[in-house]
């Protein structure tokens, strides 16, 4: 449908694709769909009349006629011998339309010759582009290194002039700082001066060293041209890209190596907290081990104890068995006779008590007989004499 579309905008005298008894016949999806196609083409036919347009201001006109005519006598060299035998109507009608369409061929040379035409224009801009931006980083690094050097002169000029220069007297600036501030700047601005001429001169130089050179080089045909500087054009982007992808995967290794190092510490972390763990188990399993023994030791001894008190238990069973319950005046009798027994320790007891008080009193009067001076004793005993 669309090349019908198109057919029929290009030539106006061709009939319409759809005759308006089958447009009236149609429903209303397939016009919308049929309108849809017509826009279509219709905007492709503005957009070929456009390119056409630029390519027709860009030709000579006597070029453009040249070449309209040279196309038009190769179409009806064409058309008359397809058509030889309809006669000479349709050769001239089929020539007329030649003037009024363009071949594929031709269109294809135009939109070629306007893709070139637009690549040489945006290399150009381009090239524009890179030139100002350029000038303007050039400008922006100048415009950079005079702000620090405008901030380093105001920081001097502060602390040389504004702070230093104060006479503590009168309480103001002396002109002698501020001369001589001065002064030491326009001869330090005069060492640049001097400092970049001379560097300009080697520079220059250098230059016409590097101009003779290459007229050396293009007198002996070893000079580099346009082509071998696109040529390394070509190698430094390939290098480039090459660069840019062992970039990447050194990126992807860092990334890797960095996950792998978290991975690592993060096992690091549970073998340290799992060896703490395992040492707390073997310390709780050392110390249920003691508890184990010490319970096997009681267990031993509580054994043996049961055993001994099973023994004591069945001899006092057999005690028991062969204890024959005395008589009631016989147990009368030795409670009477406890009771005696008890009261003659007591008795005893008290003249212990009253015997030991009459030994006490007795070493005290021992002990004052002892210490007079008088005590024929102390004649006897020499050391007890001197003292």
């Amino acid at each position: 449908m669309s090349a019908r579309s198109s057919h029929a905008t290009s030539d106006s005298k061709s009939p319409s694709p759809f005759p308006m008894e089958s447009l009236e016949q149609m429903e209303n999806d397939e016009l919308m769909n049929y309108v849809e196609e017509v826009e279509r083409t219709n905007e492709a036919l503005q957009k070929e009349t456009q390119i056409f347009e630029k390519y027709l201001k860009r030709i000579d006109p006597k070029d453009f006629h040249q070449r309209i005519t040279m196309a038009n006598a190769h179409l009806t060299q064409h058309d008359v011998g397809k058509v030889r035998k309809k006669g000479k109507s349709r050769v001239s009608s089929t020539a007329e339309r030649g003037l009024m369409k363009l071949s594929v061929e031709q269109k294809c040379d135009i939109a070629t010759k306007e893709v070139d035409i637009l690549r040489e224009e945006m290399a150009r801009k381009d090239k524009e582009y890179e030139q100002l931006l350029d000038s303007y980083k050039a400008t922006t690094a100048e415009a950079e290194i005079r702000h620090g050097e405008v901030k380093k002169e105001t920081y001097e000029f502060e602390r040389d002039v504004s702070r230093g220069g104060v006479n503590p007297r009168i309480g103001k600036i002396m002109a002698e700082r501020v001369m001589k501030f001065y002064d030491d700047k326009l001869r330090s601005k005069d060492t640049m001066i001097e400092k970049l001429r001379l560097k300009n001169t080697s520079l220059r130089a250098k230059c016409k060293k590097l101009i003779l050179h290459l007229k050396q080089k293009e007198e002996s045909g070893e000079v580099r041209h346009e082509v071998d500087f696109k040529q390394l054009k070509i190698e430094n982007k390939r290098h480039s890209e090459h660069y840019e992808e062992k970039n990447q995967e050194l990126l992807k290794l860092k990334l890797t190596a960095g996950n792998t190092l978290q991975v690592l510490n993060s096992y690091k972390k549970k073998l340290h907290a799992l060896s703490v763990e395992s040492a707390h188990l073997d310390n709780e399993l050392k110390q249920r081990q003691e508890l184990l023994e010490k319970i096997e030791a009681e267990t031993r001894t509580a054994t043996k104890e049961r055993e001994e008190a099973e023994k004591v238990n069945k001899e006092a069973r057999r005690k028991l068995e062969d204890y024959r319950v005395p008589e009631v005046m016989e147990y009368v009798k030795e409670r009477a006779l406890l009771c005696d027994l008890t009261k003659t320790v007591r008795a005893w007891g008290r003249k212990v008590e009253i015997s030991e008080m009459a030994l006490q009193g007795l070493r005290k009067q021992w002990r004052k007989l002892q210490n007079r001076a008088d005590n024929p004793w102390n004649a006897l005993d020499p050391m007890r004499a001197t003292t």
